[in-house]
C-alpha cells in the first residue's frame, strides 16, 4: 500500500491568533528550557530586556505590551536552548557527514560552546584555545600580499558597538572590502533613495501609520517575514484608512489577522481584516502597476481634476517633465501584459491615492530582487513625489528592513563604498589614514575568490554559503580560500565549506549576557524607522568559551594590528567607550551614551523626512526610466521559449533568512516538506504535470554551465500563470552568480527564468534510500 501523503494541509485560520500560539508553544518545548524561556520572551523589546534577534520593524514605547511575535519567538527560543555543539559533537561527526544533513538539522544541534579549527586530514573539527586560534588567523592576515586579498563579511544580526569596531579593525588593516547581508536585500533600495531624496534610509516613523490616509503595501510578505508589522496595518484599516497590497502571492497574513493579544477576538475565534483591497500582480509588475496609476492620474488631470500637487512638485523636484513625457508614452498594452492587473484594478488604487492626503509606501524583497529593481523604487518615489507625500507627517517612503540592525550596520559604515565624509571623520578622530578605494560587495567578493585575488575570508555572523547565489559557484568560492572564519552561535551550512584554514568562533547571542571587566554590558540597534535602542541580554552564557562580538573583534585587531590605532581589549572592557567614539565619528550619534537612556530609544532624523535634499540639484530626483522589455534578466532572455515559467524564492513560516526553524508553512498549507512548487493550476495542467508530482528544475542562462535543483513537489497555488515560487535556499543554485540588478549587486532572486521537468523515478528512489 502506497504512503499516503500529507504534504498539503489546508488552513483556514488567520494570521496570529491561537496558530500562532500553537506555534510558539511547540518551539518553547523543543527548546529545553521552556519555564526559563517564557521569562526570556517576556523581554522582548522591553525596556530592560533585549532586541528581537528577527526582524527590524520598529515599536512604539509601551512596555505594558508583550511585545513579540510568533517568529520572533522562534528566534528567541532556538538562541537560547540548553543544547550545545562541543568538542564531543564535533568528534562524533565529520564534517562530510554533516555536509550530507539538512540545514533544519544542523540548526536543531544547538549553540557552538568552544573555538574549533578544521582538520583535513582527520575532516573533523578540534579544539583551539581562543588566543592560538586568534595568533593563527591573524598570522594568515599578516601574510596576504595586500589587505584587498581578505574580505571581511558581516550579518545584520550585529550590534551598533560590533559594526563600528568591526569596521574600524578592517579600514585599519587596509581594506573596504565589505561584503554584506544587506547587498543581497535592500541594496537597490539605499542607491535609488540616495539618488532620489539624497538618503538611503525610509522616511517615515511608525507613528506615521497613525495618521496615514493610505498605505500601499509592495512586494512583501509580513505575516512570516515581519509579523509584528501585521498589527501596524490592522490598526490602519480599523480606524477606516485604507490599506492596498500588492503582492504576487495570496498570503494569508496580508489577509487577516487575529491579535493574541486581544482577548475578545481569541475566544471568539474573529479576525480583523489586514486589507481593503488586494492586488495580485505578475512577479516584477510592480513598476508597471505604479506607472497605470500615474498615467491614470494624468487622464484625470487633463480631464481638468486637480490630482497632482504642482505646488510640491516646482518646489522640490526636477525632471517631472521628462517623467510624465515617459509615462504618457508608454502603452496601456505594456503596463497591462507586465503588471498582470486590469485597468478596473489599476483605477481603483488610482482613486484611493488621490482621494488620500497622506499615504505611506512600503516595499521589501518582493521588489529589490529584480534586475530593474532600482528603476521600480524611483518610480515609488516618482509616485509619492506627484503629490507631495515625502516629508510629512503620514506620508513617505518606507522599505521594510529583513533583520533587526541590518539598517545600523550601514550607519556604522559597514558599507564597501564608504562616504568621504565618514572616513574623513573616521580619520581626524582615530589619527590613520583609512583606504578610500571602494572595496568589494558580497558577488564580486565570491567572484573574487574564484579568480584567486581574494584568499581570506572572514564572517562576523551569518551563513554566506546558504544566502548567496549560485550555490555550487559560491561552495567553490569559499573552497578556493586560504582562510574562513566564521564567527557565529549555531552551527549551520557556511562551517562546512571548508579550505585549508577554517575556524568556528562561538559568539553570544543578542538574548545572552555580556559581561566584560566593567560589569554586565548593553548594545544597541537601529531598527527600520532609524530609531535607536539599546539591547541586554537576561540570560546566563552555556560556556564561558562564548565571548561577545565586540570581544571576539578586539582578540583578532589587537592579534593582527597590536595596538595600533587603538588598545583593542581595553576598549572592549566598557561599551561606553566604544559609543563615545561613535558619537565623535557619526554626528547623528552626539551624547550617545545618554540618550540610549530614553524610554524607547532615540530618533536619529532624516533629511529627507524634513524636506532638505541632499542630492546634487537639492531636490528630489524624478527619474524617467522606460518599462524593461522582459521582467528576466536579458541574458536569460536568447532561452526563453513557450514552456518557461518566471520563479520568485522565498521564506516558509518556520524560516528567518537562512535558519530553518522546522518543515512546516502553516499559512500556505504546507506540512512537513521545503522541496515544494508553488505553481498556478493553469500552467500544471498545460505543462502536462500533475498535483504533487515531482519535478526537476532549471534556470536558463546564457552560459555553458547547467543550474538544477530537483526533486520540487508541484503544489496547486493562487499565482498568476506563467509565475513560480519555491523556498530558498534551495532554490538558490538557481540563481546565476551574474544575475544582478541594474545599478547594484543586488542578485535577482526574484524573477528568475526557469524550465520543468519530470525528476527521473530512478534517480529519485535511489535517493530516498
Amino acid at each position: 500500500m502506497s504512503k499516503k501523503d500529507d504534504t498539503v494541509e489546508s488552513y483556514n485560520g488567520p494570521a496570529g491568533g491561537w496558530g500562532a500560539l500553537q506555534s510558539t508553544t511547540k518551539h518553547l518545548l523543543q527548546s529545553d528550557n521552556a519555564v526559563r524561556n517564557i521569562n526570556t520572551l517576556l523581554k522582548t523589546n522591553q525596556p530592560h530586556g533585549f532586541d528581537c534577534p528577527g526582524c527590524a520593524w520598529g515599536e512604539k514605547h509601551d512596555p505594558s505590551r508583550i511585545r513579540f511575535c510568533e517568529n520572533g519567538a522562534k528566534a528567541v527560543n532556538w538562541e537560547a536552548t540548553s543544547r550545545v555543539v562541543d568538542r564531543s559533537f564535533f568528534e562524533k561527526y565529520s564534517v562530510s557527514w554533516l555536509k550530507e544533513q539538512s540545514d533544519y538539522f544542523l540548526e536543531y544541534q544547538g549553540r557552538l560552546t568552544e573555538p574549533m579549527r578544521y582538520n583535513p586530514k582527520s575532516d573533523h573539527y578540534e579544539p583551539i584555545s581562543w588566543q592560538e586560534a586568534c595568533n593563527q588567523i591573524a598570522s594568515k592576515l599578516k601574510s596576504l600580499d595586500s589587505p584587498n586579498e581578505a574580505a571581511f563579511y558581516t550579518s545584520g544580526r550585529a550590534s551598533n558597538e560590533a559594526a563600528f569596531l568591526y569596521q574600524l579593525f578592517v579600514r585599519a588593516y587596509g581594506t573596504n572590502n565589505f561584503p554584506d547581508c544587506s547587498n543581497m536585500c535592500h541594496e537597490a533600495s539605499g542607491y535609488a533613495l540616495t539618488g532620489s531624496i539624497g538618503i538611503g534610509k525610509g522616511t517615515t516613523t511608525i507613528e506615521d501609520f497613525e495618521h496615514a490616509d493610505a498605505v500601499f503595501v509592495f512586494g512583501q510578505n509580513p505575516g512570516t517575514n515581519h509579523p509584528r508589522m501585521l498589527d501596524t496595518l490592522r490598526e490602519v484599516v480599523e480606524r477606516g484608512a485604507q490599506v492596498l497590497t500588492f503582492n504576487t502571492l495570496r498570503e494569508r497574513g496580508l489577509e487577516r489577522f487575529q491579535h493574541p493579544q486581544n482577548p475578545v477576538e481569541m475566544l471568539t475565534n474573529g479576525s480583523k481584516p489586514l486589507n481593503t483591497a488586494y492586488f495580485t500582480p505578475k512577479i516584477g509588475g510592480d513598476m508597471a502597476a505604479i506607472r497605470g496609476i500615474v498615467k491614470l492620474m494624468l487622464e484625470m488631470e487633463d480631464q481638468g481634476e486637480s490630482v497632482l500637487d504642482w505646488s510640491f512638485i516646482n518646489e522640490h523636484t526636477q525632471g517631472v517633465n521628462q517623467y510624465l513625457c515617459q509615462v504618457r508614452s508608454t502603452s496601456w498594452s505594456h503596463i497591462t501584459e507586465q503588471s498582470g492587473l486590469t485597468l478596473e484594478e489599476l483605477q481603483h488604487a488610482a482613486n484611493v491615492y488621490c482621494n488620500s492626503d497622506k499615504v505611506i509606501c512600503t516595499w521589501a524583497m518582493g521588489i529589490t530582487q529584480h534586475t530593474h529593481s532600482v528603476a521600480t523604487i524611483h518610480e515609488i518615489v516618482n509616485f509619492l513625489s506627484l503629490r507631495g507625500n515625502i516629508g510629512k507627517v503620514g506620508a513617505g517612503a518606507c522599505p521594510v528592513r529583513g533583520h533587526s540592525n541590518v539598517q545600523g550596520d550601514r550607519t556604522m559604515g559597514i558599507n564597501e563604498r564608504p562616504a568621504d565624509a565618514f572616513l574623513d571623520s573616521l580619520q581626524s578622530h582615530f589619527n590613520f589614514t583609512p583606504p578610500r578605494e571602494h572595496g568589494l560587495a558580497v558577488v564580486p567578493t565570491i567572484q573574487a575568490m574564484l579568480e584567486g585575488h581574494v584568499k581570506a575570508f572572514i564572517a562576523l555572523g551569518g551563513n554566506f554559503a546558504a544566502a548567496t547565489p549560485d550555490t555550487e559557484q559560491t561552495y567553490e568560492a569559499l573552497s578556493n580560500c586560504d582562510l574562513n572564519v566564521q564567527i557565529s552561535t549555531k552551527l549551520n551550512r557556511s562551517h562546512l565549506v571548508t579550505c585549508a584554514n577554517s575556524y568556528i568562533l562561538p559568539c553570544l547571542g543578542r538574548t545572552d549576557i555580556d559581561t566584560q571587566s566593567s560589569g554586565p554590558q548593553k548594545v544597541s540597534v537601529e531598527d527600520s524607522f532609524s530609531m535607536v535602542h539599546s539591547s541586554g541580554g537576561v540570560v546566563t552564557p552555556l560556556s564561558e568559551q562564548q565571548k561577545s562580538e565586540p570581544f571576539i573583534i578586539a582578540l583578532l585587531a589587537q592579534a593582527t594590528l597590536g595596538k595600533h590605532p587603538i588598545d583593542w581589549m581595553k576598549k572592549v572592557e566598557n561599551y561606553d567607550d566604544i559609543r563615545n567614539d561613535i558619537a565623535q565619528v557619526i554626528p547623528a550619534f552626539s551624547d550617545f551614551n545618554e540618550r540610549l537612556k530614553t524610554p524607547g530609544g532615540f530618533y536619529l532624523g532624516n533629511s529627507a523626512r524634513d524636506r532638505k535634499w541632499n542630492t546634487p540639484s537639492k531636490s528630489i530626483l524624478i527619474h524617467a526610466h522606460t518599462l524593461p522589455e522582459s521582467i528576466v534578466h536579458k541574458k536569460a532572455r536568447s532561452k526563453l521559449t513557450d514552456k518557461t515559467l518566471v520563479l520568485q524564492t522565498l521564506r516558509s513560516h518556520d524560516q528567518y533568512n537562512t535558519t530553518i526553524y522546522g518543515l512546516n508553512d502553516r499559512y500556505r498549507g504546507i506540512k512537513g516538506e521545503r522541496r515544494v512548487l508553488f505553481m498556478n493550476p493553469a500552467d500544471i495542467e498545460r505543462l502536462g504535470f500533475k498535483s504533487k508530482q515531482l519535478v526537476d528544475l532549471t534556470s536558463l542562462w546564457d552560459d555553458d554551465k547547467t543550474r538544477t535543483a530537483p526533486h520540487f513537489k508541484v503544489i496547486p497555488y493562487d499565482i498568476p500563470v506563467g509565475n513560480i515560487a519555491a523556498y530558498y535556499p534551495e532554490t538558490n543554485p538557481l540563481v546565476p552568480l551574474d544575475s544582478l540588478g541594474d545599478y547594484s549587486f543586488t542578485p535577482t532572486s526574484k524573477s528568475i527564468a526557469v524550465e520543468l521537468t519530470a525528476s527521473d523515478s530512478m534517480n529519485i528512489s535511489i535517493q530516498s534510500t
